[in-house]
């Protein structure tokens, strides 16, 4: 008779224990930016609902940011850092190739040997590892789970690109989850559309930049496409996560998308008939976007300012460069 291998499941259900969060030390203004754009302080509100950014110190880089908000995480959890045994990462601005900031960030926090990998889903990245992290602890392969979202994002900008530049800020959002006798994370309705991989992205490569054929890479957008995507597509894929919760708009007792555009925010909520009762993260107006980072920090902003939110359901939707998007219900902490 040939072995069988063992095999281990965990708990039923998942939940969000607690939120940390660091931002960019500086805050950047409008008018701190509107000189090389050629642009103002009231079209950058109109469009974006923006009036300062944060971003950081030279010397601050995306690892830095995301140690302030996991250790903080870790603090508000009551879970000793040594039982922390997965850390997921969601970055597009490691500043290097290898090796991850995970596995630097759960040395420093503690939690060392914890598995550790870095995500590259741009905005989507932090609510794609909030469904890993979820399906992780559920399978058994990992207990407790940091969560992080963190991006330094001014190092890839270029200050006279006028299509995504002026949205950038720099920050670190972070969340503990472990196990719960109660459903606290909703299935994902999450996926990718490579076909519109020009939309929003790097102009240039590496190898281009070593071969002195671009100038350093730095992000760009064809606005009005994404605004499209974000605005149609999107509010499908919301209501679709409703769905899979088996939730009502009217349950909702907070709204936290990625923190894009103002624009785009409130014109979800309308698509998704949320009821007035409902609190709308809009962290962006004095944060900017922090792709990855841009939930988390929504989230512990929102708990901050309404602790009366403890306990009820927020749907929370990331979207950005894939095209990819990933969306669920989850029960804040």
């Amino acid at each position: 008779m040939s072995p069988t291998l063992n095999q281990v499941t965990g708990p039923a259900y998942t939940r969000i224990y607690s939120y940390g969060a660091a931002r960019g030390e500086n805050a950047v203004p409008n008018d701190d930016l509107i000189g090389p754009i050629d642009s103002s302080d009231e079209w950058i509100r109109q469009r974006t609902g923006i009036v300062t950014r944060v971003r950081a110190d030279k010397g601050t880089d995306a690892i830095d940011l995301a140690t302030t908000a996991a250790a903080e995480a870790i603090e508000k959890s009551g879970i000793p850092a040594d039982q922390v045994d997965l850390v997921i990462v969601a970055t597009i601005s490691n500043p290097k190739q290898s090796p991850s900031v995970s596995a630097i960030v759960a040395d420093r926090v503690g939690a060392n040997p914890a598995a550790a990998y870095d995500i590259n889903a741009a905005c989507a990245g932090y609510a794609y590892a909030v469904t890993q992290a979820d399906a992780l602890i559920r399978s058994g392969a990992a207990r407790y789970a940091l969560v992080i979202g963190t991006e330094k994002l001014s190092d890839i900008v270029d200050p006279a690109d006028r299509s995504i530049s002026f949205l950038l800020g720099d920050g670190a959002g972070a969340a503990l989850i472990g196990p719960s006798d109660t459903p606290g994370i909703a299935p994902a309705v999450w996926g990718s559309d490579g076909s519109k991989a020009d939309a929003v992205g790097m102009n240039g490569t590496l190898t281009e930049f070593r071969d002195g054929e671009v100038p350093w890479p730095t992000l760009r957008q064809e606005g009005q496409t994404v605004f499209r995507w974000a605005v149609w597509e999107m509010a499908k894929v919301a209501r679709e996560a409703l769905d899979k919760a088996g939730v009502e708009p009217a349950d909702i007792a907070a709204f936290i998308p990625h923190q894009a555009n103002m624009r785009i925010i409130d014109e979800f909520a309308k698509q998704l008939k949320l009821p007035e009762s409902t609190v709308i993260a809009r962290d962006i107006e004095t944060t900017g976007n922090t792709s990855a980072a841009s939930i988390p920090l929504a989230s512990h902003r929102l708990m901050a300012e309404h602790p009366e939110l403890s306990g009820g359901l927020a749907l929370q939707i990331g979207f950005g460069a894939g095209l990819v998007f990933a969306a669920q219900v989850v029960v804040l902490p």
